[in-house]
């Protein structure tokens, strides 16, 4: 059971403090929904509660974990085969396992992929959903603002250099 003040993560969202239950009425039916408010723009999400168990939340990493998401992010560019399309949809299914590890090598192989050459419009839009998830979840692991979580992860990306 959720409880207000719990700091969770919410695969494809992001992390967020659960700030409050609040009573909507949804196609004539009354239901309680938990408010997740997200550290970046000021987002908030409803989560039913009770469906709360099938959404896999789960908590912000710890200290170790976070060692493990830099070392993803200083890991080489992954190769990639087939077409834009068929690497955004292999991004895509990556990130929906709500494994932060997976979200960190999806934003480092597109951040990577765009040095080389530019990106997708489709892409550019996952990178930006990949930062938002990643950045999120960062703010509570490391107790910093959204913008120098930010700053770390570009300054680890910028000293992963491909040749």
């Amino acid at each position: 059971m959720l409880q207000i003040g719990d700091t969770v993560v919410y695969p494809m969202h992001g992390a967020g403090v659960i700030a409050g239950v609040e009573k909507h009425e949804v196609l004539g039916e009354d239901r309680s929904y938990y408010i997740l408010e997200m550290p970046i723009g000021n987002m908030k999400v409803m989560l039913p509660t009770d469906n709360v168990e099938n959404l896999k939340l789960r908590d912000v990493i710890n200290e170790e974990q976070l060692q493990e998401v830099q070392a993803v992010l200083k890991e080489p560019l992954e190769k990639s085969v087939g077409s834009w399309n068929k690497r955004f949809q292999a991004h895509l299914s990556r990130m929906k396992s709500g494994d932060i590890r997976d979200v960190a090598a999806v934003a480092r192989n597109l951040v990577l992929q765009d040095r080389i050459k530019k990106i997708s419009s489709g892409e550019r839009k996952l990178l930006d959903l990949a930062k938002q998830i990643l950045v999120s979840e960062l703010v509570y692991a490391c107790s910093k603002s959204p913008q120098e979580v930010e700053d770390w992860m570009y300054g680890v990306l910028s000293e992963n250099q491909q040749h």
